[in-house]
């Protein structure tokens, strides 16, 4: 007994020895991880590793038997930043984050936005920031040439590689011939604005996005109208005296038994006259450019101080070149941008001017219309107008065609005519459209008289004159070329 237990005592002090010999060459021997020549880590153990994540986002890599860190890995891509996020989370829950630059760059940007926001240091812009008629910036329109008198006083813009150079001319008579806008064969081709509307079993539809009393079914009867050339003056959307005679003059002219209530009828009559009543217009860099004038004055004397009596802005050129009111065609456009080139807008498609000649005209002044007949004495055109005043009256009687002129000056004598003002000399005020003769002149053979436009194209029928016949612009242009010398033009009450 005595032998075993001096047996085991011995064995002990032996494994003892041992350890403590074992000891010091653990501590001392080479540990073996190193970094991989590919960046990566390699570890004694079989991938028993911790990994964790520092508050800035560092990946550390601990050794899960000794507890001794390994590497330190900095942050590299945005799928380390969001793992950081998820174990900030997993470990201890929701946290503030109160340093965001060491988040992602839009992330961060985000969060000063909030800031600013709630510090009130900026302003919410509203959802929808597009405004059709703010911009003013120097490349939001095309640069004009430097050599036609309207000088350009911005200050130089960035030019782009190859700049297009708008020649920019009068507005002479060229300026508001019918530019006839595409009625594509299909409808799918066509604006969502420009669509036919839903039927309605025969019944009138009414845009109601208009208002102010502007209907469209009125507005497709008034296209019709001037197609046939019963012009029904500005084309409004407003069933008025001048529609009224306007469709009865059409039903002369065709033959036809029309009634204002008849919209299948009307639809039909369209279709076959050229379509749709409206269709889209692209505004063009010459369409933008001008030149416009900033304001047209009252005084006579002020007038004959411009270089042109010129338009005063796009959609006003646009509205007269379509026949169109010029507050009707911003309704129909109401998120139009008309300053820029390439912006689409809905215009009425009037369709061709009447051009067969022309032998008798007759200016009925009970009924404020100009009507023209030709050689076998059928009517070809008709057209409102405003003829005389009580004060001014316009002559009586047969009379003729003196001349007929475009674009033409106007010589204002107070001895002779009217007096404006108190302007008591001669005045010449120069041409344009804005002019008080508008853009034409058909003179009579009694002197100081004539047939001739306006500058305000949505009075015809509705106002006085000073003893003339007043008609739109684009009526009396229409009416100037078919026309000479000679003809007769008869007077009625």
């Amino acid at each position: 007994m005595l032998r075993t237990i001096l047996t085991l005592s011995a064995f002990a002090a032996g494994l003892l020895a041992s350890n403590a010999m074992a000891s010091p060459m653990a501590d001392t021997a080479p540990r073996v991880v190193r970094a991989a020549n590919d960046g990566g880590i390699l570890v004694a153990q079989d991938g028993n590793l911790d990994i964790y994540y520092d508050a800035r986002g560092n990946r550390v890599i601990v050794d899960a038997e000794t507890g001794k860190v390994i590497a330190i890995q900095p942050p590299q891509t945005r799928l380390d930043r969001r793992v950081l996020r998820r174990e900030r989370l997993r470990n201890l829950g929701p946290v503030e984050e109160d340093d965001p630059y060491y988040l992602d760059p839009e992330d961060t940007a985000r969060f000063r936005r909030r800031q600013l926001e709630d510090e009130g240091r900026i302003i919410v812009p509203p959802a929808d920031e597009y405004d059709p008629y703010g911009d003013n910036s120097m490349d939001a329109f095309p640069e004009a040439p430097r050599d036609d008198g309207y000088g350009n006083d911005y200050p130089e813009a960035a030019q782009p590689v190859r700049p297009r150079t708008i020649e920019r001319q009068p507005l002479n008579e060229a300026s508001i011939e019918p530019v006839e806008p595409t009625v594509p064969n299909e409808q799918a081709a066509l604006p969502p604005d420009t669509a036919p509307p839903p039927d309605t079993g025969g019944k009138a539809a009414v845009d109601p996005s208009l208002s102010l009393g502007a209907r469209q079914d009125v507005a497709e009867l008034q296209v019709l109208l001037d197609r046939a050339g019963a012009s029904p003056g500005v084309i409004d959307g407003r069933f008025g005296s001048n529609v009224g005679k306007a469709l009865a003059a059409y039903n002369e002219i065709t033959g036809s038994n029309l009634k204002s209530t008849d919209a299948v009828g009307i639809q039909a009559a369209l279709a076959q006259s050229g379509g749709d009543a409206f269709a889209s217009y692209t505004i063009t860099p010459e369409d933008a450019a001008g030149p416009y004038v900033a304001s047209i004055p009252e005084d006579y004397s002020q007038k004959a101080q411009l270089d042109r009596m010129g338009y005063t802005s796009v959609p006003e050129a646009l509205a007269e070149r379509f026949h169109m009111d010029e507050t009707y065609l911003k309704k129909l456009n109401p998120d139009a941008n008309f300053n820029r080139p390439g912006t689409i807008i809905k215009v009425a498609n009037f369709g061709r001017l009447v051009a067969t000649p022309v032998a008798r005209i007759i200016a009925d002044k009970a009924n404020k219309q100009v009507r023209a007949y030709d050689a076998a004495g059928k009517l070809v055109a008709a057209y409102p107008a405003t003829i005389g005043s009580s004060d001014t009256p316009s002559p009586s009687g047969t009379h003729a065609v003196s001349r007929v002129a475009l674009d033409p000056n106007y010589t204002y004598n107070p001895n002779i005519n009217f007096k404006q003002g108190e302007n008591d000399r001669i005045l010449t005020i120069p041409p344009g459209p804005n002019g008080p003769v508008g853009s034409v002149w058909i003179a009579l053979d009694k002197p100081t008289y004539g047939i001739h436009g306006t500058p305000d194209p949505s009075k015809i029928g509705k106002t006085e004159s000073h003893g003339c016949v007043r008609l739109t612009n684009w009526d009396a242009r229409e009416l100037a070329k078919i026309v000479t010398p000679g003809v007769i033009v008869e007077f009625v009450d």
